[in-house]
């Protein structure tokens, strides 16, 4: 790509300018150190065509929508449509949510993303004694579609993109949705949105995990072969490297321990007996955007690098959508601080940006006030705002990868995708993803990676400002979101009239089915619509597979 003559040229001046530098350097010996990303990638000075003697623009980056889709998985990226402007809600009721997706609507949000209460992402109806406490506590209390029913009241599900942050109870939330798109008149085709559906990472980094491993991946290709026929605007799963980064991880582990997950759910699926370009152009993953920020960027590019190569080389892929890495990014609430509040506007907007010039599809950005509480509607209107002037006012979505071609950034990518490579041939090695988590690898190097980053920020060596350098005292209070506990014992009495209005028979007779369906090899999902039909609740189901499957206990990692 560069000719040899200049490229010695180039190298002459560079020695005589590092001598310069050295002298330059003695008069600011604090900034002498070394510097390294997030990873642990050392940092030079300066870059230059040096950095890439060997890079091959085909090869590397080639086009915009091409393979190996470096620049972005569309030919005129927001030129065309900017992402999807998300704001993660979802708290107390149905009814209280529901005001709050209507709100964001009117603020121009462009597409949905519900939260549920832990409750519900367990497996629990509302009135378990499990649940006492933490009903509508961080989510949404969804526990029949009754309560589905509210949460999208007004709203046209065949208007707007809904993700659904959901996993082991994933297939049966999902079974809800359609039911009331089918009891609207709206067919399946005119849905368009995502589940979660990702459960090896609730194994690795989350914690919200019902049933052992296998059948739960047996419930996640239930999925994708029933949208595969049914939902062709559907993405069937969201493997989510961004709860992992949550936990500690790397920008490199992130995506390494993302990806391996994701061959882990190809290769299921496949065994499963589904060709892999029915199922493979509906996958989508979701990222984490932290604090560093030129790493972020070249770490969502070599992610789309590498997943096209696994899926072309390993998968035999020959659909180009197979190939595509399209992701949705939401900006990193484990780097908000309770301090200074309001400087954390500041590091939600570019971590936004580094998604934006990074290539995302979607993207959320965290309000300031989420390290103490949900939301406030000022503080999640001021969220949405970053994002749309990201998209409208200054100009980094009028070009196609705007940073593609930089010295820096190519040769960050190139080490990033070099570093992920190594991680993955390494749980290759182990087995695969599934026997890594089960020997808990990926577990030990996030908390190794996460004990490292405090430390660094206990001894000082990384700044947070308002936490450990620039700290004011007598902060003016903010004012915060606070959930009702009134909002448990209104849905503990929704759910005793519900169980004594519906039709218990029809219940009981569904629940059997699914008891023996689960027992052998047939589609659940078709059972689960018609189980949430007749008003059987999340809880209710949930018992159901575990009675058939058994629960997962993690192992302890000493």
């Amino acid at each position: 790509m560069f000719e040899k003559d200049k490229l010695e040229q180039l190298h002459k001046r560079k020695v005589a300018w590092g001598k310069t530098l050295e002298k330059t350097l003695g008069k600011n010996p604090e900034r002498k150190e070394q510097f390294f990303t997030d990873s642990k990638i050392l940092l030079d000075t300066i870059y230059t065509p040096l950095d890439l003697i060997n890079f091959d623009y085909e090869e590397k980056l080639g086009l915009p929508g091409e393979y190996p889709f470096t620049r972005g998985v569309q030919h005129n990226m927001y030129r065309g449509r900017l992402f999807t402007m998300r704001q993660y809600a979802g708290y107390g009721n149905a009814e209280e949510t529901n005001k709050r997706f209507h709100y964001l609507l009117e603020q121009g949000q462009t597409g949905l993303s519900v939260a549920f209460d832990l409750p519900t992402q367990l497996g629990y109806d509302s009135d378990h004694p499990l649940s006492r406490g933490e009903v509508g506590k961080v989510g949404v209390a969804i526990d029949s579609l009754q309560d589905m029913e509210i949460l999208f009241e007004g709203i046209p599900l065949d208007k707007v993109t809904t993700s659904m942050t959901i996993n082991s109870p994933a297939a049966i939330i999902l079974s809800m949705y359609l039911a009331l798109a089918e009891k609207r008149g709206i067919p399946f085709a005119k849905l368009s949105g995502t589940i979660q559906n990702d459960i090896l990472k609730e194994y690795v980094a989350r914690g919200t995990y019902i049933f052992p491993p296998e059948p739960s991946m047996r419930l996640i290709t239930d999925i994708f072969s029933f949208s595969g026929k049914h939902l062709p605007s559907w993405n069937t799963i969201s493997i989510s490297g961004y709860h992992i980064r949550e936990a500690g991880s790397t920008a490199v582990q992130e995506i390494a321990f993302t990806l391996a997950n994701g061959i882990a759910y190809v290769d299921a699926a496949i065994k499963a007996g589904l060709d892999v370009d029915q199922f493979a152009p509906r996958l989508s993953f979701f990222f984490n955007a932290h604090l560093n920020f030129f790493e972020e960027i070249a770490k969502f590019r070599a992610a789309r690098r590498v997943w096209a190569r696994i899926m072309k080389e390993r998968f035999g892929a020959a659909n180009p959508r197979s190939m595509m890495l399209r992701f949705h990014t939401q900006t990193a609430g484990c780097t908000l601080t309770a301090q200074q509040p309001l400087v954390n506007i500041i590091r939600v907007a570019f971590q936004a940006l580094s998604a934006c010039l990074g290539g995302t599809q979607s993207l959320h950005t965290n309000s300031y006030d989420e390290a103490f509480s949900l939301p406030s509607e000022h503080a999640v209107s001021i969220a949405l705002r970053t994002q749309q002037v990201l998209g409208y006012e200054i100009g980094v979505t009028d070009t196609v990868d705007p940073l593609g071609g930089a010295y820096f950034i190519e040769y960050l990518t190139d080490k990033i995708e070099e570093e992920v490579m190594n991680y993955i041939i390494r749980i290759d090695e182990l087995g695969g993803a599934v026997k890594a988590i089960e020997e808990g690898f990926m577990q030990q190097e996030i908390h190794q990676s996460a004990y490292e980053y405090q430390k660094e920020i206990e001894n000082g060596k990384r700044v947070v400002i308002g936490l450990n350098k620039f700290v004011t005292k007598d902060e003016e209070p903010i004012k915060l979101a606070k959930s009702s506990p009134a909002v448990e014992e209104y849905q503990k009495e929704k759910l005793k009239k519900l169980r004594q209005e519906r039709n218990n028979e029809k219940v009981t007779a569904v629940l059997n089915h699914l008891y023996n369906a689960a027992q052998s090899s047939e589609n659940l999902v078709p059972i689960f619509i018609e189980a949430v039909k007749a008003y059987a609740t999340v809880g209710e189901i949930c018992n159901v597979l575990r009675d058939v499957f058994g629960e997962y206990r993690q192992q302890v990692l000493l």
